[in-house]
């Protein structure tokens, strides 16, 4: 670590970056938070907040600093438009890390239309572009770490498990084998996972041309709500979504259980997924800030996630413990409907990550908070609002069996 200790997490109100930012702060960094709130704006779009009732940021601030004595600092702009802005507070701060959440994390919202498509574009790969022109033009040695997506590749294997972003593979040369590593293939499943693989490209280009010390975290789907540190006020609890778009399964899962809605699973439930728990999610970032890749190194990749399931096992989990109905509704995604996953998370394992993993205990707190406030839940916004494609239609009601292909099909016109 440096001697001043400072971060800047851009995107830092948000529902990985608020616990983040509170969580690196705890540990004794000067943490500066760089947010439009433009996830509180997307909340009146879609007419559904989040289901915790979630302070203004500035009571968020306040609040901790008075629990901790610990004072976060707050810069409101937007990166993906206003460089100057970011360039100035790079080296008004002169920060070791940058923790980069500031994109639009939603696959679903990415598909809804296509201005949703642009926006994301847009938004996501202008960001990330100025943050990284940003740390060359100010010649700082900054190491940024950035949170990306297991989705960069894809649902499926090739029958191995998915290394930690570089595969071994070997080509011939005049009749010899050269063994070499190559970035695994991406497979992006939506707008939003393609604006992550490009991403990686960047980084790519701007570590070798630029020698830019980078981290991505190749990340799964997030559960939980709460840290240590949110638990702390209920000013500080963290957001909660449970709506289409931007909601997770499994939290999308826990809270319908809460409020007596069936559990909402997309076609056959086959899809499997790799899965990782909010607070594992910080311990992982503070981890990768205090190993950062050293100059001249390429890009460290970390699979961030923990375990695996699928889909309808967790759904059948859930409804054990809750006695939840389950219905299967048309996947309005563009995937196979069944698939393996196995995931490598060997790096995080190595420096000490003890994972938490899925447990009926954790489950109930979870249950727990979505009862709490199950009262703020609209069911409308529940069932699929976004498709991949116009054959694909939205499928409000359900079913009690799995959906398969043929289905689809019949419902679209044989498209």
């Amino acid at each position: 670590m440096s001697n001043n200790g400072r971060i800047i997490v851009l995107g830092g109100d948000g529902f990985c970056g608020w616990p983040t930012a509170l969580h690196l702060s705890n540990a004794g960094y000067d943490v500066t938070i760089v947010d439009n709130l433009s996830r509180r704006k997307i909340d009146i779009e879609l007419g559904a907040e989040s289901l915790t009732p979630i302070a203004t940021i500035d009571t968020r601030l306040d609040t901790w600093e008075e629990i901790s004595g610990k004072r976060i600092d707050f810069r409101y702009f937007n990166i993906a438009e206003e460089y100057r802005n970011l360039v100035d507070l790079f080296a008004e701060i002169e920060p070791q890390a940058i923790i980069h959440f500031a994109e639009q994390r939603a696959a679903p919202y990415s598909m809804k239309t296509p201005s949703h498509k642009r926006y994301t574009v847009d938004n996501n790969i202008n960001g990330t572009h100025n943050v990284l022109c940003a740390i060359v033009e100010t010649g700082l040695d900054i190491h940024l770490v950035h949170l990306g997506t297991m989705g960069v590749y894809g649902y499926g294997t090739a029958g191995m498990a998915i290394p930690e972003g570089y595969l071994g593979v070997k080509v011939e040369v005049e009749g010899q084998e050269i063994p070499i590593d190559i970035p695994y293939p991406p497979h992006p499943g939506s707008i939003y996972h393609m604006t992550k693989t490009l991403d990686a490209l960047l980084f790519y280009y701007y570590n070798k041309n630029d020698g830019l010390r980078i981290t991505d975290l190749h990340q799964g789907v997030v559960w939980g709500t709460n840290t240590e540190e949110t638990r702390l006020h209920p000013a500080l609890i963290n957001r909660f979504d449970y709506e289409s778009d931007y909601g997770t399964v499994l939290n999308r899962f826990l809270m319908q259980a809460a409020i007596g809605h069936p559990l909402t699973v997309y076609g056959t439930g086959g899809q499997t997924r790799a899965f990782i728990n909010i607070q594992d999610t910080v311990r992982c970032i503070k981890l990768a800030v205090e190993n950062a890749p050293m100059r001249g190194e390429r890009v460290k990749i970390f699979n961030q996630a923990t375990e695996t399931h699928r889909v309808r096992g967790l759904a059948e989990l859930i409804a054990g413990l809750t006695g939840a109905e389950i219905r299967y509704y048309v996947d309005p995604r563009n995937e196979s409907l069944e698939n393996e996953l196995v995931v490598r998370n060997d790096q995080f394992l190595a420096l000490g990550l003890n994972p938490i993993t899925l447990s009926e205990g954790l489950l109930t707190e979870v249950i727990e908070v979505a009862a709490r406030y199950k009262d703020r839940a609209r069911s409308a916004v529940i069932p699929p609002a976004s498709s991949w494609r116009a054959d694909i239609p939205l499928d409000k009601e359900g079913s009690s069996a799995p959906v398969a292909v043929e289905h689809v099909l019949q419902v679209a016109g044989g498209r």
